[in-house]
């Protein structure tokens, strides 16, 4: 992992080094050959990491070469980010008299000295421990060639999957449910074919131990006549697989082996499988697949017809079990983490050797209990050492302080060995991603979204062509899902992620390789431990003075993570040097008053600049010195406007202003804050995310909807204000809006008319429309919106049923009327609203009948009426709505609630699955 970091940040930091010496070439001269040199020699050394990067075992002295390297590579990018931060300056001054360039000129030529010599000093440095390279990779090549049997021999490597088939099932918690529903996928088909049942779950989560208890069970035991238990894991070679599995399959019955095996290839013995297994019935298990390509290499080895088979894989990648056995009409088991109670009887029986918990070790062992999550395997290793130690608060505090330094201790090597393969396993440009879940507290929930913006800005997110950086990042995040190495925390109605966390055993485990790293310092109190160098800073908890406080000079993030005022204006002074240090990114959540301090501004290669929840009132004209500026975050802070100097950040992507909740609120127009941007906002040609901005100002006849359609990039827009005349204007700026996913409008006042009756061509892919304000009638290019998932429509006071227009959006999952239709009758037609899943009909006061005819909305879950005060019968044909989970009217007709009262006496006539709630 060392490696991985350090091998990241190399070929970052000099490609930036690349980059900006050939901008820079004329001030710089000669300096770029030796630079070039310094890229060429950590490019050879790049790819030694690599090589090396997959290993979990590491040779002390290359474990020392790699620190070294790291460090180099970090002062490399530390000598970058300074003298661009110096030309920096420079180029604001350009502009001068003769005096003022003739002083820049002189101060031009120290830097380069400056520079020289420290590019001087870095070839020194490589240059020394370039020597040793022969030598290191020599010792490189040992490494390959040991052993793991003589890795168990020195203790430096145990794997405890094996531990999973020992255990006896009374020694199993949790495992009865999943047990029951696997033998029965397996013993109830009679189809012949091949089936494949996916189990899938985090390391540690009991995959091995459910499948070996089906794979023993006397039933299936009965019910096939061949079985083969076979370990694929992520270092498995094809042919000695294959060869095994032949040993294995013949031995079941006694059969001797085929001749001429150790000779046979890989498609001979898969020939061999085939017919073996035609005219059986077997089950096979491949426990522990690493890839897709594994199961892809050895599928066609088991016959599709003619016989009666099922292969059982365990892996921790979603993907490999969904495309297995999707492709063989299979079944998919998410192994979720054990509940509380089971959780907690499996924790006795290994801490109190089956015994009670004392009562005055329950909340310790509580507190212990929620640390694995559920994981059976933390609670197993966790509970079989305490159960060594005495049974004293003391003792258990003590342990439950430590536990992170337990981790890396004798204890608890097994478990943390299992839980790091996914983490070793992963590719390079994942690995800081993922050390990146440090910086949050324990139990953190990290919106999806500013984790991708914070990945961008820290430079971690390689180019792909045709994507954006946020796509690539995007695909970071469920490339770490499906590895199930990051959980998902919230999601939408509709399943998307919105906020995802990390077990707390794999954020300890990462917490220990950013320290070996000096990835991160927490701030976590008086407490803090300051090193040299500090990259990272994330203030947990509220922190003293910092007098000791040194090597701010290599800062590249500060995130304030923790409560109001959890830094002061004093200590945020030191941790940025009075503006020397390079900072990407600085997040200041609830740590300012009502100024931003003039030395934020001073900070020319901030990328990511975050003020929620602070009490800044204005943005100074200083704005426009952080041209590197690409996330401005403004969220619940008070600033209503933004200077024009704002249109100077060309890199600007993401400016956020208002909470998004605030779109789905209900107060009146004249209490909804809007924002005012400049004029010439089209400028921003980069921007992607663009809220609650006014659509006319104050004192103005000019709209900015025109400037609108010159953001080409946008995929997040709100507009408020909008006056009826500007509706043309929009729609042709939607129609150059080809990125566009989410739209929010809002007219100047209730009665204000929305008018959007004009072309919006070609149609954005919109995913996401809120409509606030009056409509005649719906435009014309909405139905054309075939990938449309969510519409809110309020106060739209439409006199014509808009169903018949929208029933047929193929992808439409949410839909909303607030105040939106003044006739007195609504009807879901068949065959209409096939992917609906949540409905709101609310404060619709002369509606007096909603129909659903049967085969509309199959897929509703939830239905929600408020505010419908002349509807007196519930929805005629709700017993049509087999999917519907949950039922919530309120604020209707008194002789509305007396019926549904009575209809509820007499029994559930509408025969719903489960209803949660009535009213």
């Amino acid at each position: 992992m060392q490696f991985a970091v350090a091998e990241s940040v190399v070929s970052f930091g000099m490609h930036q080094v690349s980059a900006w010496i050939c901008e820079e070439q004329e001030l710089l001269g000669s300096i770029k050959t030796n630079t070039d040199n310094i890229r060429d020699e950590i490019g050879r050394m790049r790819a030694f990491l690599m090589v090396i990067d997959e290993r979990e075992y590491m040779h002390p002295q290359i474990r020392e070469w790699a620190k070294q390297v790291r460090e180099i590579a970090y002062d490399a990018e530390a000598v970058m980010d300074k003298f661009m931060l110096r030309f920096a300056d420079e180029r604001s001054d350009r502009n001068c008299g003769c005096l003022g360039r003739i002083s820049i000129s002189v101060k031009n030529l120290r830097c380069r000295h400056q520079f020289a010599s420290e590019i001087r000093d870095l070839q020194c440095r490589l240059k020394t421990i370039s020597e040793g390279h022969q030598r290191y990779r020599d010792i490189c090549s040992a490494v390959s060639q040991r052993t793991s049997s003589s890795a168990v021999a020195d203790g430096t490597w145990y794997d405890s999957r094996g531990d999973a088939l020992l255990l006896e099932e009374a020694d199993v918690v949790g495992i009865k449910k999943p047990k029951k529903q696997l033998v029965e996928w397996l013993c109830s088909s009679y189809s012949n074919g091949l089936r494949v049942i996916s189990v899938v779950g985090t390391g540690g989560s009991g995959k091995t131990t459910l499948v070996r208890k089906v794979y023993d069970d006397a039933v299936v035991k009965m019910h096939f006549h061949c079985h083969v238990w076979m370990t694929v894991s992520h270092s498995c070679k094809l042919e000695e697989f294959l060869r095994k599995m032949i040993r294995r399959l013949v031995g079941e019955i006694n059969q001797p082996l085929p001749q001429g095996l150790d000779a046979m290839d890989a498609d001979e013995m898969k020939e061999f499988i085939y017919q073996f297994l035609q005219r059986r019935r077997y089950v096979i298990v491949l426990d522990d697949v690493w890839g897709l390509n594994a199961w892809e290499a050895i599928r066609y080895a088991f016959p599709r017809t003619g016989t009666y088979g099922f292969v059982i894989i365990t892996t921790r990648f979603h993907s490999i079990g969904h495309a297995a056995s999707i492709e063989c009409n299979g079944h998919v088991y998410n192994l979720e983490p054990l509940s509380q109670e089971e959780s907690k009887t499996l924790f006795c029986r290994k801490a109190f050797l089956g015994g009670s918990c004392p009562t005055y070790l329950e909340d310790i062992a509580a507190i212990i209990l929620k640390k694995c999550e559920g994981l059976p395997l933390a609670i197993v290793v966790i509970g079989s050492l305490l159960a060594t130690k005495n049974n004293s608060i003391e003792e258990w505090n003590k342990f439950d302080r430590s536990l992170g330094d337990e981790l890396e201790g004798d204890h608890l090597r097994r478990m943390t060995k299992l839980l790091s393969l996914s983490y070793y396993n992963l590719p390079h440009h994942l690995k800081p991603c993922f050390l990146y879940f440090s910086i949050f507290p324990e139990n953190f929930r990290i919106y999806k979204t500013k984790l991708i913006r914070l990945w961008v800005a820290e430079g971690f997110v390689h180019p792909k062509e045709g994507k954006t950086m946020e796509e690539v990042a995007e695909d970071y995040v469920k490339e770490l899902l499906d590895r199930s190495l990051i959980q998902v925390a919230e999601t939408t109605n509709y399943g998307r992620p919105i906020r995802v966390r990390v077990h707390d055993l794999l954020r300890m485990i990462i917490l220990t390789k950013s320290k070996e790293q000096n990835f991160l310092t927490i701030g976590s109190g008086g407490d803090t431990r300051w090193p040299n160098k500090s990259r990272r800073v994330a203030i947990h908890r509220s922190i003293g003075n910092m007098e000791d406080i040194k090597g701010c000079d290599q800062l590249r993030s500060l995130l304030v993570l923790d409560s109001v005022h959890a830094l002061s204006k004093r200590n945020l002074s030191k941790l940025l040097c009075a503006g020397s240090s390079p900072l990407k990114v600085l997040e200041l959540k609830g740590a300012l008053s009502n100024k931003i301090p003039d030395y934020v501004f001073r900070l020319h290669l901030l990328k990511y600049l975050g003020l929620k929840n602070t009490m800044v009132k204005t943005i100074p004209k200083s704005i426009a010195k952080l041209r590197n500026l690409e996330t401005l975050d403004l969220r619940f802070t008070k600033v209503t406007e933004l200077p024009i100097e704002i249109l100077k950040l060309r890199r600007l992507r993401h400016l956020l202003v208002y909470s998004n909740k605030q779109h789905r609120s209900y107060r009146p127009f004249e209490d909804v804050q809007s924002f005012k941007a400049p004029y010439k906002i089209g400028r921003l040609s980069a921007l992607q995310n663009l809220s609650d901005i006014e659509a006319t100002q104050a004192g103005e006849d000019t709209s900015i909807v025109r400037e609108i359609g010159k953001l080409t990039e946008m995929r997040s827009l709100g507009i408020k204000k909008l006056r009826q005349e500007d509706g043309k204007d929009l729609c042709s700026s939607l129609g150059k809006l080809t990125n566009l996913r989410s739209l929010y409008v809002a007219s100047t006042a209730e009665d204000e008319i929305i008018d959007m009756q004009y072309p919006a061509y070609p149609t954005p892919p919109l995913e996401t429309i809120e409509l606030r304000g009056r409509l005649r009638e719906l435009p014309e290019w909405l139905p054309a919106l075939h990938g449309l998932t969510r519409l809110y429509l309020r106060w739209s006071r439409m006199k014509h049923d808009p169903l018949n227009s929208l029933q047929n959006l193929p992808y439409l999952m949410e839909f909303e009327l607030y105040h939106a239709y003044e006739g007195d009758r609504l009807c879901f037609r068949a065959s209409g609203f096939q992917r609906l899943k949540k409905l709101w009909l609310l404060s619709l006061n002369r509606l007096r009948l909603v129909i659903v005819e049967k085969g509309s909305m199959p897929l509703l879950q939830e239905l929600y009426m408020s505010g419908c005060k002349s509807v007196e019968e519930v929805p005629f044909g709700i017993q049509h709505l087999g999917s519907l989970q949950c039922m919530d009217f309120s604020d209707m007709a008194e002789g509305f609630v007396t019926k549904i009262q009575s209809q509820r006496e007499g029994g559930d006539k509408w025969n719903l699955k489960s209803m949660r709630k009535w009213m």
